[in-house]
Formats: C-alpha cells, sequence, structure tokens
C-alpha cells in the first residue's frame, strides 16, 4: 500500500544510495516497485517528494528547548541537533536547504518553536527569520563538513607553498576536528547575535 509515508522513505533510500540525481520518479517508482501512474495518484511531482522527505528529517531536529531554555541556549541546543541529524542525510542538504516548507508540518512547527522563543528573548521580529538563516547557514554548512575526508586538509607536496596552513593543519590534536569547528562557530555566532541583541535599543535610537 502507498502512502506518503512509504513513498518518503524509499524516496531517502534512493537520495542516500544516488544522489539528487537518482531521484525520479520514475526511479522512485522501481524502488517501490509500482507503476509511475501509482506515484502520482499520492504526489503531484517531485517537489511533493521533496517536501516530505524535508519534514521527516526535520522531524528529528529538537527545537524543544525553546519554550523553557534562554533563547541563546536553546539556539545552541537546536544548532548542534540541526547539525547533528544533517551529518546523518548529507546528500539531502542541498536538496532540502531550498525546498519551499509549504505542506510540511513538522518544519512549521519547528520554525515556529525558535521564533517564538527568538521572541520571546527580545529580537525584534523583523530580524527573527535572519537570525534563523544565518543559524541554519552555518549549520548545513558544518553538516556537510562533518562528512569531509580525514585529509580534506592535507596539502601535500604542496607543503613548501603554504607552510603556515600546513603547519596548522598539522597541529590540530583532536579526533574530531569538524566537531570542534563547528563547536567554535557557533560559540562566535550565538555571541555575536547576543552582542548585537543587547545594542538593539541603540541601533534603534
Amino acid at each position: 500500500m502507498l502512502s506518503p509515508a512509504t513513498i518518503t522513505r524509499a524516496a531517502m533510500a534512493l537520495i542516500e544510495s544516488r544522489g539528487y540525481p537518482g531521484l525520479t520518479m520514475a526511479g522512485l517508482a522501481r524502488q517501490l516497485r509500482v507503476a509511475p501512474s501509482a506515484l502520482y495518484n499520492h504526489a503531484a511531482s517531485k517537489r511533493d517528494v521533496l517536501r516530505w522527505v524535508q519534514d521527516r528529517v526535520n522531524q528529528d531536529v529538537d527545537a524543544g528547548g525553546f519554550p523553557a531554555l534562554p533563547w541563546d541556549e536553546a539556539l545552541v541546543r537546536w544548532a548542534r541537533s540541526y547539525r547533528d541529524i544533517y551529518a546523518l542525510h548529507a546528500p539531502l542538504v542541498a536538496v532540502i536547504a531550498v525546498t519551499p516548507i509549504t505542506g510540511a508540518p513538522h518544519t512549521v512547527a519547528m520554525y515556529e518553536q525558535v521564533a517564538r522563543g527568538l521572541r520571546t528573548g527580545g529580537w525584534p521580529e523583523d530580524e527573527v527569520v535572519a537570525v534563523i538563516t544565518a543559524v541554519e547557514s552555518f549549520v548545513l554548512g558544518s553538516a556537510l563538513d562533518a562528512t569531509a575526508p580525514p585529509d580534506i586538509f592535507e596539502v601535500g607536496e604542496l607543503a613548501p607553498q603554504a607552510p603556515v596552513f600546513d603547519a596548522a593543519t598539522r597541529a590540530r590534536s583532536t579526533a574530531d576536528p569538524a566537531r570542534d569547528a563547528f563547536e567554535l562557530g557557533l560559540a562566535a555566532l550565538v555571541e555575536g547575535l547576543r552582542a548585537r541583541l543587547a545594542a538593539a535599543p541603540a541601533r534603534d535610537a
């Protein structure tokens, strides 16, 4: 029996195994062992399928800290969860990041939680979406970085041309430099947001 849930699971498997070009309605039908016409009884187009995939992945992102925690603590918790979830679904980043959220109830609910938390924390209404977008841009890039090969910054035989960068790369001493970079960037981002919010009255004067 086809349903949005079964179609979504098959689409996620197809994207993760073959990449975005592998997600076609014909390929999805083969994955599900049905005729393509059967899919169109449930999804008008591939955009509908991508919206279901987006919503399923975002359902796992933890935005639950916003009702109880200060906005900055909740934002850190959300960003960490967001990054970890999308690191597991890195092939979906380029697709989901540009898919409209219309018709995606779990995604809309997530944004509503974040927006309410930011407004309660004192953020002006006209900057709430900008804050969310800034954090998302950093998080999604960090999710991709989490899947990069360990030797991505090794310059090899070009070391004489980049001695400072080569030494800095070798100086990293942790087992998870991508996580370290994420935490450093997140701390700097949140610190900057705190400073901007604190200066808001001066900007509005």
